[in-house]
C-alpha cells in the first residue's frame, strides 16, 4: 500500500471517527445557564475541540493500525470477499 493511500485510507477513517465524537459531552448554552448575547442558545457552551480531535486521532490510529496489519499480514484482498453474482 503506497504512502498516498495509506493517508487517503487514515483520513477517511479520521473524519468518520470525528462525526461520531463531536456529539458526546456536549452541554448547550442553555443547559449551562450562560448564553453568550447574539448566539442561539443551542450552541455548545464548551465544545473542547481540541481534547476531541486528539482522541479521533489515537482512534483512527488504533483502527487504522488494525486495518493496515490485517492487510499486510493477513493476504486478504476483495477477491476473497464473498460477492453476489450478477443477476442474469
Amino acid at each position: 500500500m503506497s504512502l498516498v493511500s495509506s493517508l487517503a485510507i487514515f483520513f477517511i477513517i479520521w473524519w468518520i471517527i470525528l462525526f461520531a465524537i463531536l456529539p458526546i459531552g456536549v452541554v448547550t448554552q442553555e443547559e449551562s445557564g450562560e448564553v453568550t448575547p447574539g448566539t442561539e442558545a443551542s450552541a455548545p457552551g464548551r465544545p473542547q475541540l481540541l481534547k476531541k480531535a486528539l482522541m479521533t486521532t489515537v482512534i483512527a490510529a488504533v483502527i487504522f493500525g488494525a486495518f493496515y496489519w490485517l492487510k499486510v499480514h493477513s493476504g486478504l484482498t476483495l477477491d476473497d470477499l464473498p460477492f453476489k453474482p450478477p443477476s442474469g
